[in-house]
């Protein structure tokens, strides 16, 4: 549905069985500052096409999961116009009411800041809800047929990271496997990697690492690592999805070209989240500092981007003119 091949920051994915619909992580966001500027407008024309396409599969899911409380994977009930385009309570309630929200615990290996929000979303979007339920651990089974299962919860990246943790969850179907390991970020954790390969995947979607933050938020080693653990999967997995934090790096295909050749060596697959469904990718926050060069905003927007973030958040950008 979106991700960072696909113009946003998101790993929203629609997964579909004979026995039941399900979308996974239905958020999406734009960075509000990269490269000391705001988003582009046509990343804001993608995050406004991709807040449809999630509504319309939303209209189709039977349940939606909430891997973590991050906002691009999950959508809150507060008016915001430069990160999330959400509407206050209309968004959300279009995402949620009458669904099956399988819902990372509130209360149990989650930070401070995700403790909130799981707060705030219980409050507001998760009553549209049909029904609330933790998911951690959890298995549950659609039909005869189809399970998803969710694993116990592993690091937001590297093993002890102040971002807390997330959810890995497998859609079962018979023999065959997809698993959607959202922000492991390589995985950087060797716990995580485990948890993935025990999966036995035919099809894995998975964030990479976040090499666009070496020497600020995160170390070489770390990277070096993550790309070492990503190495082991995609000679174990057939395909293998990687999006999210690796494609905010314009360079980010020649850093992971260790993972394309065990991938080649292995026979598999190793694909972003555009070329799988058939698309160019379009790394528009990678390359938000050309895109302002090149397609030079109208004066409409300008005079825009001169308000502050937080009256930016309540007046949508003049995108169309």
């Amino acid at each position: 549905m979106a991700g960072e091949s696909l113009g946003t920051r998101s790993m929203c994915t629609y997964v579909e069985t004979p026995d039941v619909r399900i979308l996974l992580d239905a958020g999406v966001s734009l960075c509000p500052n990269r490269f000391k500027l705001p988003p582009h407008p046509l990343e804001f024309k993608v995050i406004d096409e991709s807040r449809k396409r999630i509504a319309e599969y939303a209209k189709k899911a039977e349940v939606v999961t909430i891997s973590h409380y991050h906002f691009d994977h999950h959508t809150p009930s507060f008016e915001d116009w430069l990160c999330n385009w959400t509407a206050r309570n209309e968004t959300a309630q279009q995402v949620y009411d009458g669904k099956m929200v399988l819902a990372k615990n509130s209360s149990e290996k989650i930070n401070s800041s995700q403790r909130r929000r799981a707060w705030l979303f219980q409050k507001t979007g998760g009553k549209h809800a049909k029904k609330l339920e933790i998911a951690d651990g959890k298995t549950f089974a659609f039909e005869d047929s189809t399970k998803l299962r969710f694993s116990e919860p592993v690091f937001h990246g590297a093993e002890g990271s102040e971002l807390g943790w997330v959810l890995i969850a497998t859609v079962e179907f018979y023999n065959e496997r997809f698993v959607y390991a959202p922000d492991v970020q390589g995985p950087m954790s060797l716990e995580a990697t485990k948890r993935i390969l025990a999966e036995f995947p035919d099809l894995l979607m998975i964030g990479g690492p976040p090499t666009y933050l070496v020497d600020f938020k995160t170390s070489t080693n770390q990277i070096r690592f993550a790309f070492e653990n990503l190495e082991k999967i995609v000679q174990k997995v057939p395909c293998v999805i990687v999006d999210h934090h690796l494609l905010r790096d314009e360079g980010w295909r020649k850093k992971a070209g260790s993972v394309f050749e065990a991938a080649k060596k292995a026979k598999h697959s190793v694909l972003t989240a555009a070329e799988f469904v058939g698309k160019e990718n379009l790394l528009l926050e990678a390359l938000r500092k050309k895109l302002y060069v090149e397609n030079k905003p109208q004066k409409e927007f300008e005079k825009w981007m001169r308000k502050s973030d937080d009256a930016k958040r309540f007046f949508k950008p003049p995108i169309d003119g």
